[in-house]
């Protein structure tokens, strides 16, 4: 028995030697390397509560408020008690409208309890949640109304003022190519209220041919230069309560432009020729029987019947120029040459008359 230990003892002897002869050379300073130097710290990110608060900030917000406040926007006097439940308006006429189209592309139906414009009308649903997020509903350019297979480009965010801001018809010279007559339908025919995204682009009126050229489409130093926003969304002017979220334009903005010190916007006394010219135009629209006074709606409405496709373009050129309502300051060019053509086609109009 001590035998049989004794011949096992010595088998882990040797088989423990053979195993020690096998193992390599121990390694220098243990088996890791030397540390290396530290890396560069990381950049740090934008503060996340900061981001938000630059506009939910309770300031900026009150602000923002208190500009909104004196906006007709905010108050919805032009618009919603009248359209903004109507389906075919609402688009325009009312928050819920509006975000129902930028939303669908459509309205959906009548609405039945429509309100004014909100913060929530023109912002919807944060999209990047950084500094430059303006999270407008509707940004890209549009396809007009009254033609949907152009395009109207404001270049950046006044592209959503266009959506509602243009033309909801085609000059009659568009719709009725080559007739001599046009049948104005109602009261209310026209581009209807507020154009003024054609105006400034330098389309959608009709260009009656005279000694006038037309500058091309998408021209105006207007355009090219300012904004919709950048004029009617400048740095709030508290003494004037003028930029910011009113929308009123900016005088500041406008002599900024233009480096002048003018206490209005008759710049160069454009909109005081305009304003003559729309007076005029329209008074020879009274003389040919297209336009008279009506005293209960305290306005100049067209009279209903059927007259020559140039009168017809005539009259539509003139309602939509008169409530663009910046008398030529969007688009001086455009707008004169669109009115000294017009009032020049309308005079051999008025020679003609039996």
């Amino acid at each position: 028995m001590k035998r049989k230990q004794l011949k096992i003892w010595l088998l882990l002897l040797t088989v423990g030697a053979i195993f020690a002869a096998c193992e390599g050379p121990a390694g220098v300073d243990g088996l890791n390397g030397a540390d290396g130097a530290p890396g560069t710290d990381g950049v740090d990110g934008t503060d996340g509560n900061a981001t938000c608060m630059a506009c939910h900030s309770t300031e900026t917000k009150s602000d923002i408020e208190a500009q909104f406040s004196l906006s007709v926007h905010n108050s919805g006097l032009n618009a919603v008690d009248y359209a903004g439940g109507r389906s075919y308006c609402a688009e325009c006429h009312s928050h819920q409208g509006f975000v129902q189209f930028a939303t669908t592309g459509a309205v959906l139906g009548n609405i039945s309890n429509p309100t004014a414009w909100e913060c929530g009308t023109c912002h919807g649903l944060h999209e990047t949640m950084e500094a430059a997020d303006y999270d407008l509903r509707l940004k890209d350019p549009i396809n007009p109304v009254y033609d949907p297979t152009s395009t109207i480009d404001l270049l950046g965010s006044s592209n959503l003022c266009a959506n509602c801001h243009q033309s909801r018809r085609a000059e009659p010279a568009l719709t009725n190519p080559g007739e001599e007559t046009f049948s104005i339908n109602s009261t209310h025919w026209g581009p209807h209220h507020g154009a003024q995204s054609n105006v400034l682009a330098g389309v959608g009126f009709a260009e009656i041919e005279g000694s006038v050229d037309y500058p091309d489409p998408g021209s105006a130093v207007h355009l090219l230069q300012a904004s919709c926003t950048g004029c009617h969304m400048a740095p709030f002017d508290p003494e004037k309560d003028q930029g910011g979220h009113t929308w009123n334009p900016s005088v500041k903005a406008c002599n900024d432009c233009h480096g002048a010190s003018n206490d209005d916007f008759n710049y160069g006394g454009v909109r005081s020729d305009i304003e003559n010219k729309l007076e005029e135009l329209r008074d020879q629209l009274v003389t040919l029987g297209i336009v008279e006074w009506v005293v209960e709606d305290e306005a100049y409405e067209p009279i209903p019947g059927t007259y020559p496709t140039v009168q017809a373009r005539a009259f539509f050129n003139w309602v939509g120029l008169d409530e663009d309502r910046s008398l030529g300051a969007h688009n001086p060019k455009y707008v004169r040459a669109l009115l000294i053509n017009t009032i020049e086609a309308m005079d051999a109009e008025i020679a003609a008359m039996p």
